[in-house]
């Protein structure tokens, strides 16, 4: 276990002494400032803190990554692509309509460095530094087995009192134009979604799309981002809110309920905190702002031997899709990223479709490309 302090960072906010750490989502509901992390698969660690104030960033430069070549992959491209294609079978049968289907990459960090080698904080600055991203965070609770990065482009649940706020991301590209029918169409699924997951705890009538389909840009691609809205019911709580919202739509697919029982049958691998919710909560002034756990490094200290570094990347699956398109998107969404991390230029890799500098869990290079 790494011996550095527990700390969180959103932006220029910097949150330390550590008071409180619960499983409870209704504390978020009480007072204080609190950092929240909730893996894709339910597990929640809220971590209230004493000091919060505007602080320097940390030096990049204690960040030792990993080797650009030691990345692998749970799913190898063969089994990737023929994940895609049990997906639009159960398409066909109307099992369902949309399924992120996603793996997860690792790399190992070296053994026997001194643990600021190994802090993700450092991460962090350097992730902020490469792929500056509108919801980028860092979560330090290493007695509770949390060190995350994220520099995620992807709204999850932004409160303001009663009015909550989500932005759902669905199409990627290179460019605008390189957005296809299918992109636009699985937004539109997936914000349908959304606005049925909060209007099960706002109130009738306030949910509404102000945007629809905006074309949003981010270091190395471009994504089609919706905004949906509305006040939630006097009733309802933060364990409320989560209970309908969560896992995010963006990253399981519709109908949910459908999408998660594929995704559960067709991944090799728990996603952990990559595609659940990463960010903070003011419970004094009733605000706060989660992002989608996309664009997500976290370090795993529960392998024997050295730590491990794990990154995420998926696809969203539709009748439309075509199996190497989907595996070419995962790898386009991770591409800057693993470079970022592992302490290479990004954009040589980006440029001409180089390598992401990982092999796949059957020894295949990966090729150039990287979200959700």
């Amino acid at each position: 276990m790494s011996d550095l302090a527990p700390m969180a960072r959103f932006g220029r906010r910097v949150a330390s002494d550590l008071r409180d750490v619960t499983t409870d989502l209704g504390a978020l509901d009480s007072a204080g400032f609190w950092a929240v992390a909730v893996d894709f698969e339910g597990r929640t660690v809220c971590a209230r803190f004493g000091d919060v104030r505007d602080g320097p960033a940390p030096d990049p430069g204690g960040w030792r990554g990993p080797a650009a070549e030691s990345w692998t992959s749970s799913m190898d491209r063969d089994t990737y692509q023929a994940g895609v294609r049990a997906i639009r079978d159960r398409i066909a049968t109307g099992e369902v309509y949309q399924v992120n289907l996603c793996r997860v990459l690792t790399a190992p960090l070296g053994a026997g460095r001194a643990p600021h080698a190994h802090d993700i904080d450092a991460l962090g600055a350097v992730l902020a530094r490469g792929n500056p991203a509108p919801y980028a965070g860092t979560v330090r609770l290493p007695a509770h087995g949390v060190e995350i990065a994220t520099a995620s482009p992807e709204l999850f649940l932004r409160r303001t009192g009663a009015g909550v706020e989500s932005g759902p991301i669905k199409g990627t590209a290179r460019t605008a134009a390189g957005f296809l029918p299918k992109d636009r169409a699985e937004n539109v699924m997936i914000v349908d979604l959304v606005r049925n997951d909060l209007g099960r705890v706002c109130a009738t009538g306030t949910v509404t799309v102000p945007a629809l389909c905006a074309v949003e840009p981010h270091p190395g691609l471009v994504h089609l981002v919706s905004t949906v809205r509305g006040e939630l019911r006097p009733d309802a709580g933060w364990p409320e809110l989560f209970a309908a919202a969560f896992p995010p739509g963006s990253v399981t697919g519709a109908p949910k309920s459908s999408a998660l029982r594929a995704i559960a049958e067709l991944e090799t691998a728990p996603r952990g905190p990559y595609c659940g919710a990463v960010g903070w909560v003011d419970a004094d002034r009733k605000t706060a702002e989660l992002a989608v756990g996309i664009r997500t490094f976290w370090i795993d200290r529960t392998v024997p031997g050295a730590p491990v570094l794990r990154f995420g990347t998926g696809a969203g699956i539709t009748w439309g899709s075509d199996p190497a398109g989907e595996w070419a998107e995962t790898e386009l969404k991770a591409a800057r990223l693993l470079a970022v991390a592992s302490g290479e230029p990004p954009g040589d890799r980006e440029a001409g479709g180089a390598g992401t500098g990982g092999r796949t869990a059957a020894g295949h290079r990966t090729m150039g490309r990287m979200q959700s």
